[in-house]
């Protein structure tokens, strides 16, 4: 049952535009949200994964700002993350609403080579924008919580993303770290979170103007810092879940009143159809749930128009930097064993190695290397042993579908596989090596082929021991 602090009534109740009615906000804020997914398009097209699942009964409803966000049906007896194509990254389970910033961040249809997501986790927004970009040039996904950057590593390495490197700090440090670094920034700031009270019916029961006003302080430094990381000519998204004016409005117009003619809105308007619906006077999107049946969501976009001044003297590099561009030899090497062994070729990037490891870093990344700490960047690909390498399972779930060596499991085997087992081969053959194993089409994990059976490869916390849904 949704429980509402009468003092957040009486509060938002100015906020309210006069052509909604506060019945219909308390209606929608106490209905179950439609469930909604987004499809992985660096693993699979929206067409090829609605036939995949409309075969098992799933149906799908587009939602009007993201091309591959829908709406779903699906039978009663199915729990969505417990399916195998969540497994294998195919898809993500994401409230509609929060597809709108990265949607709006792309909006002006050229794909920036370095963007900034600030406060990333758990990652929805961060492998759309991934998606968006199709793994190209640099993405610095950024968060504060040391146990959330765990949550947004598993996520983007399910999801297949690798052009990523993972930071850990408060996002108020990347103007000074970062200066003038981003061609585009999404600030998906830390809030009251006023606008998921329809999956969290506790959301409102404490809610307090002071918690409001504090919040928001740590919203102007984050958005300041923000719009200094970004470059002259860069685009800057801010959003929030929550639906005071406060903590949206206000927020953006301390920005622009800062730094008065650098900073130009830009509207939003017709970012996608009836978006007019929801937007203010000013351009921004200020997503009421009975507008669009939907959790609540605010987005503004800004262009930075010229150079800002530095807010402090530019630090020190950081020294050690633990890897190395591999020699001519190692590159070959591992180019040579994937391309041999697995029928597959390494995406562009740069080969780095840290001691016996194997890593492709995105290009782009050279120009921070030194600039700050990183939590891990692109992706590993392998570890040397004695004869030849080891891969690394997150480089067969990345792009081992492109692979021209693959073996197509059945749902049984498939079944056998996620649950640690091996699985015997009805027909012995010449012993193979190292194989990926796919099913419909997407890597499921990597086994070694013994001729006569496949070894299990799959990584011990990744073994499920009751059945997924296949």
């Amino acid at each position: 049952m949704i429980q509402i602090n009468p003092n957040f009534i009486q509060y938002i109740a100015n906020d309210l535009p006069a052509h909604l009615s506060m019945e219909d906000f308390i209606h929608y804020s106490s209905q179950p949200l439609r469930t909604s997914i987004r499809v992985n398009t660096l693993k699979i097209s929206s067409a090829d994964f609605i036939e995949l699942m409309s075969a098992k009964g799933w149906q799908f409803s587009p939602i009007p700002w993201c091309q591959d966000g829908f709406w779903i049906s699906i039978p009663s007896d199915i729990q969505l993350g417990n399916v195998v194509e969540h497994l294998q990254g195919l898809f993500y389970i994401q409230e509609a609403s929060s597809m709108l910033p990265p949607t709006a961040l792309f909006d002006h249809g050229l794909i920036p080579e370095l963007v900034l997501d600030v406060a990333s986790a758990p990652g929805s927004k961060t492998t759309q924008i991934a998606a968006l970009m199709n793994n190209n040039g640099l993405l610095i996904a950024n968060e504060y919580s040391s146990s959330r950057v765990k949550v947004l590593h598993a996520n983007v390495q399910r999801m297949g993303v690798t052009n990523c490197a993972l930071t850990h700090f408060d996002g108020r440090v990347f103007g000074e770290y970062l200066y003038e670094s981003f061609d585009a920034i999404l600030l998906d700031a830390p809030c009251g979170g006023e606008g998921t009270v329809r999956k969290d019916p506790d959301a409102l029961k404490s809610w307090d103007i002071a918690d409001v006003e504090a919040i928001a302080t740590t919203q102007q430094a984050l958005i300041e810092s923000a719009f200094v990381a970004l470059k002259p000519g860069g685009t800057l998204v801010y959003s929030t879940c929550t639906l005071n004016r406060r903590e949206n409005q206000d927020i953006c117009l301390h920005l622009i009143n800062k730094y008065a003619d650098l900073v130009e809105v830009v509207p939003l308007n017709n970012l996608f159809e009836d978006a007019n619906k929801a937007c203010t006077e000013e351009g921004f999107l200020h997503v009421w749930p009975q507008i669009y049946d939907s959790e609540g969501f605010f987005v503004a976009k800004f262009k930075k128009l010229g150079s800002c001044e530095r807010q402090a003297a530019e630090p020190r590099k950081q020294k050690n930097f633990p890897f190395n561009f591999a020699s001519r030899k190692q590159v070959d090497a591992i180019n040579d064993y994937f391309s041999q062994q697995l029928g597959l070729n390494l995406p562009a990037g740069d080969i780095m190695t840290r001691d016996e490891e194997y890593w492709l870093f995105p290009k782009p990344f050279a120009v921070l290397t030194g600039k700050m700490r990183f939590q891990r960047i692109g992706l590993k690909l392998a570890d040397t042993i004695k004869k030849g390498f080891k891969v690394r399972y997150e480089a067969i779930m990345a792009f081992g579908q492109s692979s021209t060596k693959t073996i197509e499991l059945t749902p049984a085997q498939a079944q056998q596989y996620l649950m640690g087992r091996d699985i015997s081969l009805t027909e012995p053959t010449q012993a193979q090596g190292e194989i990926i194993l796919c099913l419909h089409g997407a890597p499921l994990g990597l086994a070694k082929h013994l001729g006569h059976r496949l070894k299990n490869s799959l990584p011990r916390e990744l073994v499920h021991d009751n059945a997924i849904s296949i």
